[in-house]
């Protein structure tokens, strides 16, 4: 049975930056690609990053390009997301996903950005 775990949420000002890590575990498994969602309370589950685990191609939605980076460590099965300039609005429940090929998700972490 395969596991995806987040970490490195936590309280952070605005313009700061904070550091999320997305690691997959368990036996006989093979990652096509590895996402981050987030949701904010009252608002739907939002795409924020997909890293294709071959290649390491990346991408992002307007929201957080140019301040959001994906990357991965292929020998942990870990993704990251390094978020910079972070806004209040960017205040959520940030969740991974591993598709191996079938999509399992994390538990979420939070991510409060105060102004």
């Amino acid at each position: 049975q395969v596991q995806v775990a987040e970490s490195g949420g936590g309280l952070v000002q605005a313009g700061g930056s904070l550091r999320l890590s997305c690691a997959a575990s368990g036996s006989s498994f093979s990652i096509d690609r590895m996402h981050w969602y987030r949701q904010a309370p009252g608002k739907e589950r939002e795409f924020v990053a997909t890293i294709i685990w071959k290649g390491a191609i990346t991408y992002y939605p307007i929201s957080v390009k140019g301040r959001f980076t994906i990357y991965r460590d292929n020998a942990e099965n870990t993704a990251y997301l390094q978020m910079n300039s972070l806004k209040p609005e960017d205040t959520a429940v940030y969740y991974c996903a591993a598709d191996i090929p079938q999509r399992i998700w994390g538990q979420g972490t939070q991510v409060t950005v105060s102004s």
